[in-house]
């Protein structure tokens, strides 16, 4: 058995740091304000840099999503409409849970690849396939 523990100590010196580690996703949250009769989210950039998504296809369903035209101007979402933050986090959330994180493993280490119009998220962790709808 003496054996067995120092292999087990060997081969967990011999896994990289990232697998070695793992830290629960949390979602960002959303940091919004109406203005007229538009909502703007301030930290859309940073979210974006978090979730490793395009502006376009967050931009796209958060506007599906509300049911209202939206856009990026100067790294900030605008939603024609007036939402709370709290609806907005909910779909942020739902985003997340669809379009970023690993259905196998659960952690936000994917990309899109989309491939004879079918898109595919695919897990840098643990390889995982699985196809999304958004």
């Amino acid at each position: 058995m003496d054996d067995y523990e120092k292999m087990l100590d060997r081969a967990r010196a011999a896994l990289p740091e990232k697998t070695l580690a793992f830290e629960r996703f949390e979602t960002p949250q959303i940091d919004s304000f109406v203005q007229g009769s538009k909502t703007l989210v301030r930290n859309f950039e940073a979210i974006l840099q978090k979730i490793r998504r395009p502006p376009e296809m967050l931009a796209r369903y958060f506007s599906k999503e509300m049911a209202v035209p939206a856009s990026v101007q100067g790294g900030k979402l605008v939603l024609n409409g007036k939402f709370y933050a709290r609806n907005l986090q909910d779909k942020l959330q739902s985003f997340v849970d669809a379009a970023v994180v690993c259905k196998e493993c659960k952690r936000p280490d994917t990309k899109i690849i989309e491939k004879d119009g079918v898109k595919t998220l695919v897990c840098e962790a643990c390889g995982a396939r699985a196809p999304v709808r958004i």
